[in-house]
């Protein structure tokens, strides 16, 4: 009887890192102010409460690493989270707010009233603040720090506490969205948007501006 060698196994698929992009809770400001990157601006009673959902809703979910923007209102924002994970949130200046330049601290109803605004909200690839950053310089920041921290935690999970305007164009690079699109997602205070990376392919978007759900479902225990 012959018989057959038994074919090699595949190895094992390696496992997605998970990047979970979580926006600060609200602000006194939030909504009428672009507050760039001024010192000084803390989270409301409704930001600290959207704080602590967003740890609650992590529950069940094996935390790698937590990193935060180095702004007070993404660093509040953390602290819940920190205390329910028993992590230390480290400061990631890759994760900051947009440069606003001149406009930081402007009224966003003083701001649409300008020409450039329209650029600002159809052509933002074509767009430098003022003494401050293009979009595209911050789209690039940001996607080339969320690399860095998923080959620094390959194959965890890691929670990073940003601003909207960053998340937006995170999600759209990883949507393969043309950034001039990326102002057609929202982002709103306290959400979590989630992208899973496996090395050597495409980024896959799992969740976008979600505030309700438990995240304890995006990996098996």
């Amino acid at each position: 009887m012959l018989m057959t060698a038994a074919a090699p196994s595949a190895p094992p698929a390696p496992q997605a890192t998970l990047l979970l992009l979580v926006r600060h809770g609200q602000t006194p400001t939030t909504g009428t102010v672009l507050p760039g990157r001024a010192p000084g601006l803390h989270l409301s009673d409704q930001g600290r409460a959207q704080a602590k959902r967003v740890a609650e809703r992590l529950a069940g979910l094996s935390v790698s690493a937590i990193y935060s923007s180095p702004l007070e209102r993404t660093r509040e924002s953390a602290e819940p989270t920190a205390a329910c994970t028993g992590l230390e949130v480290k400061e990631n200046a890759g994760l900051i707010e947009c440069d606003f330049g001149e406009w930081t601290g402007a009224a966003l109803a003083e701001l649409a009233g300008l020409p450039q605004w329209q650029t600002v909200q159809h052509s933002p690839s074509a767009f430098r603040f003022p003494n401050g950053e293009s979009f595209a310089q911050m789209q690039a920041r940001i996607v080339g720090t969320l690399e860095a921290l998923c080959a620094a935690h390959a194959g965890g999970v890691i929670v990073c506490f940003s601003h909207a305007d960053p998340i937006k164009a995170a999600v759209a690079h990883a949507l393969g969205t043309h950034l001039d699109h990326f102002q057609r997602i929202v982002i709103s205070p306290g959400s979590v948007s989630v992208i899973s990376y496996v090395e050597g392919q495409a980024p896959v978007v799992l969740m976008v501006n979600a505030t309700l759900e438990p995240l304890s479902g995006l990996r098996e225990s």
